[in-house]
């Protein structure tokens, strides 16, 4: 008797969880789809206002890629750190920081998340742990691992996410950082951004191997190789990995597969691929995946109008915030400059 009534309680477990781990999956999968629309909106603005020279300087769009930086930075917490490339304005977003804030920063004003200082590839939010977007091709890397290794010693328990492009993994400061990272067992997650492009180098001309997560069998950890085109997978991969670095494991390298749709910068007009090949590409879009997988599991397309909707107004209202704000004055100049006292 015992046993049949411990049975039905074991069947009737199993069916709740097969109905709740659906819907669970559903409401995450709608949280994803809100922030990479949000982005995609975005950076459809700043590119707009970059063609009519509103935004200056460089500018490096994330437009296909969203799908890497919203699913990893879900699985962190308020004391985690991120560190990033140039192209981060999609992770910065993804971490919660002020859509008015990232667009006036953009624009050069006062009231950018770096006072206007920084511009498109020097995002920067102490309070949300967001240390910077790195214009040093594969230099942010040593820079991560030292945040990590500070976090570890001022016992945060607090794990440190770095971005990096695949042309980085080139470079010393990425050799050095795993190096450390791997010999200190510090809490910190390595992301290559595989967008297949560096630059106009196709990966083809720059690695002997196709399979760049390969990186850390020369250290000693963990790697993993995802498609990002599926914003779930990006999300469980990184899960893990930080579970197992908050754990004091170790790190991992994870290389995500992705793709830019728009060139290397707003300056590169991408002749280096066919109309074909992008538009292969497109078909992957990790937005349109999400919206399709999401329609399936019973969203209505009103509800996700409504996400769009609300992603332009946000974006509109950025874009206004940072016209009508003013640009650094004078006062400024010296402010963040060392002196020698006389």
């Amino acid at each position: 008797m015992i046993y049949f009534f411990e049975k039905l309680l074991v069947n009737l477990f199993k069916s709740i969880e097969v109905g709740f781990v659906p819907a669970a999956k559903t409401r995450l999968l709608k949280v994803f789809y809100e922030k990479m629309k949000l982005i995609r909106r975005f950076e459809e603005a700043a590119a707009k206002a970059y063609a009519t020279k509103k935004i200056k300087g460089f500018c490096h769009l994330y437009i296909g890629e969203e799908s890497v930086a919203v699913g990893a930075i879900e699985t962190l917490e308020s004391r985690d750190y991120i560190i990033s490339t140039y192209r981060e304005h999609g992770h910065a977003l993804a971490r919660g920081l002020d859509p008015k804030a990232v667009m006036a920063e953009l624009y050069g004003k006062e009231t950018g998340c770096s006072k206007g200082l920084g511009g498109s590839m020097h995002l920067f939010d102490r309070e949300k742990n967001f240390m910077g977007g790195h214009g040093i091709v594969g230099g942010h890397v040593a820079v991560g691992t030292g945040i990590a290794y500070a976090s570890r010693y001022n016992k945060e328990r607090a794990v440190t996410l770095c971005f990096l492009g695949e042309g980085a993994i080139n470079i010393g400061g990425f050799h050095e950082g795993l190096s450390l990272a791997a010999l200190w067992s510090l809490p910190i997650v390595f992301i290559i951004e595989n967008n297949l492009y560096a630059m106009g180098t196709p990966l083809y001309r720059s690695q002997r191997r196709e399979d760049l997560s390969q990186k850390a069998l020369a250290y000693g950890i963990n790697r993993n190789r995802i498609d990002a085109a599926n914003v779930y997978d990006v999300y469980d991969a990184v899960k893990d990995a930080v579970n197992h670095a908050r754990a004091e494991k170790g790190p991992t390298l994870i290389e995500a597969i992705t793709y830019r749709f728009r060139g290397h910068s707003m300056s590169d007009p991408a002749k280096y691929r066919t109309n074909e090949e992008l538009e292969e590409r497109k078909q992957q879009d990790p937005i349109k995946i999400t919206y399709e997988e999401l329609l399936k599991n019973g969203v209505s397309e009103e509800e996700l109008k409504a996400v769009d909707d609300k992603a332009k107004k946000e974006v509109t209202e950025a874009v206004e915030f940072a016209e009508k704000s003013d640009f650094p004055g004078l006062s400024m100049l010296h402010q963040y400059t060392y002196q020698k006292q006389l």
